[in-house]
């Protein structure tokens, strides 16, 4: 028996409920078992999914600012603690621009680059061919054009192509992992423990952008345009040779390998004006290697073997220097260096290298072999040429330019526990790191 006044909701009939779902309750009656629905043609419509918004110049100004602020902070806050010896590495009339607020981020090699920036490779200060011609060059040009502002010009540099990188990051990511990966890797990049560097007067933010491009152009093929910004990169840094193989690998697959090769040969033909440069005014094409004395490096017999190994001898010393809590008896070689401080910069490093091999071997796996090479070879390089009383110098600092890390945290990030891990462990040093590079204390 039907009811006397039908109400326009679902009914237990399968069609009346198909039909009510379609043609919604407010037009139509409750329909029986055996009655038709008529049919009604509804005009289609297009299916349209919100895509993902671009967070990386959001991620970009919020972090830069952050950093910048920490910074600025630090230096007011903690002047009494600046480091003692200071003045002794600083060089005023290079270093002091425009106030503290910029000057803040032209330390320890910012003296280098903008020494070479100003008054380029002078023989009399021999450790500058350490410091390769393109963004010192770039900054020159730039501090001329801003009344030799100098300072300003490198952090603007630092800046723009750090965005840039940002941009390229999240590009060659979102084609891996998607978009929640590409925002991952941007962020992970962007607090990094020693993503200073990417904003301060040195050449990383630079580098990072020609090694992203490098891989960005030969992946689609265009091995001219990717032979030429790896040259741009060798004439950045001589960690720059780690591109050489990965993209030689990516030539290797390309249906036309005499074509991708020639286009790769550019590199070294760029990268071979340096030394001749070095020739011209230095009277040595090898001054660059030569320079690597005043940080005591010297090329290990076992190549990367020889810097893991002396890294791990300093981390196995800093915990018994940690563990006798003694500041006078020493287990590690120190000078001019509290010993317990020695010891947990190098089980610093050490903690570091650990991490940077485990994301290489997942690298490696998870996103191939070019990828995987360039970040064997990158760590490979200055782990062969460890130094005397800190064998892992500056190696956190060289990872963070090694992209494909950042590739690899993502995924693994995709977990929150894991995310959240990684953001509070990377923001925690990042703010340690700020403090130490506010004060004058060595950071990488």
């Amino acid at each position: 028996m039907r009811p006397a006044n039908p109400s326009p909701v679902p009914c237990q009939y399968p069609i009346s409920l198909f039909a009510w779902c379609v043609f919604g309750a407010d037009r139509m009656a409750v329909v029986g078992a055996r009655e038709r629905v008529p049919e009604r043609r509804v005009a289609p419509r297009e299916l349209r999914i919100a895509e993902a918004r671009n967070p990386t110049a959001e991620i970009f100004l919020w972090s830069r600012a952050a950093i910048w602020l920490g910074a600025v902070f630090a230096l007011l806050v903690f002047e009494p603690n600046r480091h003692p010896r200071a003045d002794r590495w600083d060089v005023p009339e290079l270093t002091h621009d425009l106030g503290f607020a910029t000057d803040v981020w032209a330390r320890w090699d910012s003296v280098f680059f903008l020494r070479i920036a100003e008054h380029g490779y002078d023989a009399g200060v021999s450790a500058s061919a350490a410091f390769f011609p393109l963004y010192p060059g770039a900054v020159g040009l730039l501090g001329r054009a801003l009344a030799g502002h100098f300072v300003l010009a490198g952090v603007a540099i630092s800046l723009a192509a750090c965005f840039a990188s940002f941009l390229l990051l999240y590009h060659l990511a979102e084609e891996r992992l998607g978009a929640d990966g590409a925002r991952r890797a941007v962020l992970y990049l962007a607090i990094a423990p020693m993503a200073l560097f990417l904003q301060a007067v040195y050449s990383e933010s630079l580098f990072l952008l020609l090694t992203l491009g490098a891989f960005f152009l030969a992946e689609r093929r265009r091995f001219l345009g990717a032979g030429a910004v790896a040259g741009l990169a060798l004439l950045t840094r001589v960690t720059g040779l780690a591109l050489l193989p990965a993209l030689a690998l990516l030539a290797w697959r390309s249906p036309d390998r005499r074509r991708a090769f020639g286009g790769l040969a550019l590199a070294p033909a760029m990268f071979a004006a340096y030394p001749a440069y070095l020739e011209w005014k230095l009277g040595d094409p090898w001054a660059f290697l030569h320079a690597q004395d005043v940080w005591n490096r010297e090329l290990s017999y076992a190549g990367p073997l020889g810097g893991i190994w002396d890294g791990l001898r300093a981390g196995v010393a800093g915990v018994r220097q940690l563990v006798s809590g003694s500041h006078t008896e020493t287990y590690w070689p120190v000078l001019d260096t509290d010993p317990m401080r020695a010891a947990a910069v190098n089980l610093q490093t050490v903690a570091f290298l650990m991490l940077f091999l485990v994301l290489t071997v997942i690298v490696w796996r998870r996103f191939g072999a070019p990828y995987g090479l360039f970040s064997a070879v990158s760590l490979a390089l200055p782990l062969s040429v460890p130094t005397e009383r800190w064998p892992l110098l500056s190696l956190p600092r060289f990872g963070l330019v090694i992209f494909p890390f950042f590739l690899a945290l993502a995924a693994l990030g995709g977990r929150p526990r894991v995310h959240t891990a990684i953001v509070s462990v990377s923001s925690l040093f990042l703010g340690v790191a700020i403090v130490q590079w506010a004060l004058w204390q060595w950071v990488s």
